[in-house]
């Protein structure tokens, strides 16, 4: 790690807090999401010029975000035709565009504000720029391929474990800006960042940050691996006080040797095994911590227990990727000086959100789990690798990941397999080359729009291949929108189908 540099020069540098002179300034936001709203609503309270453009003809809720700000004076226009170009002012160039995290770098829109040396922000970069210039909230940042809701949530609970006001904020959903501007202030915000909010940032300096993983993935948005993993690596620029890295991804140890922070900030490793010095670990059954303690050369603190993230229920154990977010949630909070007894509290009061590795009631002895979240290889493996003997329910948009690796991992682990969606045969390919043996089961799906019975036939066929002690689970490995509405509605789809089965109702 090397010691932080200066940077800045004009107007906009001199844009630190909220209450700089923000009056004038001429800006297009791209894109009404609730991002974007938020952040011309935040602009136009402290007297900037608005523009918004978004290419949607007007939905319920965008319509409802228009006319309000459009009371609030912003020029506000929808429709395809006013994302072809930049807009302009009539009295002046424009001096700002704040995106939104959908739209692309190689959007139009974008394209030219570059090329005409306009200044871009993220609507995070606009959110760090717009802390009160006394007594913010620290930030504690996550990123990753994989984890990071699960990280932030675990992280918002440990802290208000600790009595704080504490808040996830970010991709999660709730706006950061929205959290800034909440009349009573927050302590510390749990923020998680992806890869597309990270690419628009350059100033953000948070207390301590954490990259989970990286994996490949939105490589269409960012051109490619290498970009994708320098858009994660930039949460490290600016750490105060602690850069947090995954000892089991070197790729996250390198960016922390790279990164340029704060004079005086650690780097902090977490890992499955046995920690070493300025690490947080297992030792037997028990999360602790090598780093944050004043003997930390001779002894550790113990933080919590495999049993504490399986709400106390001692016939389960908890799935090695649900031990590291918790790993990385406590060294983040430890980094802002919580207590053991709070990350213990707040791991064991925890509940991962739906359709995150979200256990069923079993039938006839098979468990039943929805991961439906895992809309990637990499989230797939971390799922499919927590079980002995598994049913897999696989199948969706693969947009061009390549699976092999992740089935010759599994292989080992399959009773059987049902493939479902627009690129299950490639799946079911690579099943031939790396486990012939195993029994698949592919359900046609591609044209329907019958989603239960889809996802009853797939149930079915599963059942059909699995034993008492056997987890049939849903981890596409794949988006699901060649199906479904999003992950969500195919996670509801699988449970309400195991829901039937287990009253017997499949009428």
């Amino acid at each position: 790690m090397t010691s932080q540099s200066d940077a800045g020069g004009g107007r906009l540098a001199s844009l630190t807090h909220r209450d700089a002179d923000w009056s004038g300034l001429r800006v297009v936001v791209t894109g009404l999401g609730i991002s974007g709203f938020a952040a011309a609503d935040a602009l136009l309270e402290r007297g900037a010029r608005v523009i918004v453009v978004d290419a949607g003809n007007g939905t319920t809720e965008q319509s409802e975000r228009a006319r309000i700000l459009d009371i609030l004076d912003a020029d506000v226009r929808l429709g395809p035709e006013h994302v072809t170009d930049l807009p302009t002012y009539a009295d002046g160039p424009v001096d700002l565009v704040v995106t939104s995290p959908g739209w692309r770098p190689d959007h139009p829109v974008l394209t030219e504000a570059g090329r005409d040396g306009i200044p871009i922000w993220g609507e995070v970069e606009l959110a760090w720029r717009m802390r009160p210039a006394t007594g913010a909230a620290p930030w504690l940042t996550v990123t990753g391929t994989n984890g990071k809701t699960t990280t932030v949530q675990m992280l918002e609970a440990i802290l208000r474990a600790d009595g704080l006001r504490a808040l996830a904020v970010g991709n999660v959903g709730t706006p950061i800006i929205e959290a800034l501007l909440d009349p009573e202030p927050y302590d510390v915000l749990a923020v998680e960042l992806s890869s597309f909010q990270l690419h628009w940032s350059e100033s953000i300096s948070a207390m301590a940050s954490c990259v989970l993983n990286v994996a490949p993935d939105h490589l269409d948005w960012h051109g490619g691996e290498g970009a994708y993993a320098a858009a994660k690596a930039k949460i490290y620029e600016h750490t105060q006080v602690a850069c947090v890295y995954n000892v089991e991804d070197p790729a996250t140890e390198a960016m922390v040797e790279e990164a340029d922070v704060i004079e005086g900030c650690r780097a902090i490793g977490f890992t499955l095994g046995t920690p070493n010095l300025s690490m947080l670990g297992v030792v037997d059954d028990v999360l602790a911590d090598r780093a944050f303690v004043a003997e930390r050369t001779s002894s550790a603190a113990e933080l919590a227990t495999l049993r504490d993230l399986t709400g106390g229920d001692e016939s389960l154990a908890p799935p090695p990727h649900l031990v590291a977010d918790a790993l990385a949630a406590a060294a983040l909070a430890r980094a802002y000086g919580v207590t053991s007894a709070a990350v213990q509290r707040g791991l064991r009061e925890f509940r991962p959100a739906e359709h995150r590795i979200t256990e069923l009631e079993p039938v006839d002895g098979v468990r039943f789990v929805n991961d439906s979240k895992a809309t990637n290889p990499h989230a797939a493996a971390a799922s499919l690798s927590a079980y002995a003997h598994i049913v897999w329910i696989a199948g969706g948009q693969l947009k061009g990941a390549d699976v092999d690796a992740l089935v010759a991992g599994a292989a080992g682990r399959l009773r059987g397999a049902v493939l479902l969606g627009q690129d299950r045969a490639l799946i079911a390919a690579a099943l031939a080359r790396h486990a012939p043996d195993v029994p698949v089961v592919e359900v046609p799906s591609g044209d329907t729009t019958d989603v239960t019975a889809v996802m009853d036939e797939a149930l079915e066929a599963a059942v059909t291949m699995a034993a008492p002690g056997d987890v049939v689970l849903l981890a596409p490995a794949a988006a699901s929108l060649d199906m479904f509405v999003n992950y969500g509605a195919r996670g509801d789809a699988f449970t309400e189908a195991v829901q039937r089965r287990s009253t017997g109702d499949r009428s």
